[in-house]
């Protein structure tokens, strides 16, 4: 298992590299000028101006701009930002309340979808199983934003159950409306994977092989069905955790959430590009890392994956 894992990790680097290397080219060869940023719509004078370029590395070529911007990076520097505070600083603090809202959605989205796709599976061809397809396809179809302004107006206001907006009380019981917002269509697709799986593994010959020998329904179904058909679903749900934290800047803006959305919200309104790089390098991080622990609960789900790959 060390030897599998130590292999995915060293893949990461050149993917790492080459994600940060496109990002950085994108923003600072092709984008706006950070320093006409700073300036508005008035002239620097010469001397201001060459002082802020070297201060940003802009003075340097751009691949010697983008090696200094990952030495700082690995060693937990992300520079600085226009204003010229540096950028860890906004990252400390909006971060940890995008992953708790980020872990919550997926939490939610794993348990119900995973439930109800089990249900909706062994219960196929049922009205059980199109009434989930039904409102699976129903979350899918309806806009994040529309759903959230309802459940807002619906359960915030009308109904008063939970807070209205987060601002700067991230709770548990603040963010829960927010995160179960977030992980709706992910459930839906997390329902669709799952039931899929399920139906296509319950006629499989070691189910009915094991049902023969008498196994019980719940040992049959957790051991048998659930662990074969998981795969598929691990895989989507590693793979949103990523897109969840960086796809967040629609519920933060909803809901009036601090994070790590609204950071970038914020700087690409205000065209900082260094602040723009940095939190687009660290969800590129956080995609790496939860790939990584999609390819460990591989190995752990059907270890013939992990041997076959050696």
């Amino acid at each position: 298992m060390l030897w599998y894992i130590g292999r995915r990790l060293l893949q990461i680097i050149p993917v790492f590299l080459g994600a940060t290397l496109l990002i950085y080219l994108m923003m600072f060869s092709t984008g706006s000028d950070p320093i006409q940023a700073i300036a508005g719509e008035k002239a620097l004078p010469p001397s201001v101006e060459a002082q802020l370029r070297a201060q940003y590395n802009l003075d340097k070529p751009i691949l010697v701009q983008w090696f200094l911007y990952i030495v700082g990076v690995i060693q937990g520097d992300f520079g600085l930002n226009l204003s010229g505070r540096p950028i860890i600083d906004d990252i400390r603090r909006a971060f940890p309340v995008t992953a708790k809202l980020a872990i919550m959605a997926v939490i939610i989205e794993a348990i119900f979808g995973i439930v109800a796709g089990v249900i909706a599976g062994l219960k196929k061809g049922t009205w059980i199983d199109t009434t989930f397809l039904m409102l699976s396809l129903l979350v899918i179809a309806v806009p994040t934003f529309v759903i959230g302004f309802v459940a807002q107006v619906i359960l915030g206001v009308q109904l008063k159950l939970v807070p209205v907006n987060v601002g700067n009380d991230p709770s548990f019981m603040n963010l829960l409306l927010p995160a179960t917002v977030l992980g709706a269509v992910s459930f839906a697709y997390v329902l669709r994977l799952t039931r899929t799986s399920v139906a296509e593994n319950v006629p499989a010959d070691h189910v009915r092989t094991a049902k023969a020998k008498g196994l019980s329904s719940g040992a049959l179904v957790s051991k048998h069905i659930l662990r074969n058909s998981l795969i598929p679903v691990v895989t989507f749900i590693g793979a949103d955790l990523g897109a969840l934290m960086g796809g967040a800047i629609v519920t933060e803006g909803i809901f009036n959430i601090n994070g790590v959305g609204s950071l970038l919200f914020r700087a690409l309104q205000r065209s900082d590009s260094p602040t723009t790089v940095s939190v687009v390098t660290l969800m590129v991080i956080i995609f790496l890392i939860s790939n990584l622990i999609v390819d460990v609960l591989y190995a752990v789900l059907d270890p013939r994956i992990r041997y076959a790959k050696k």
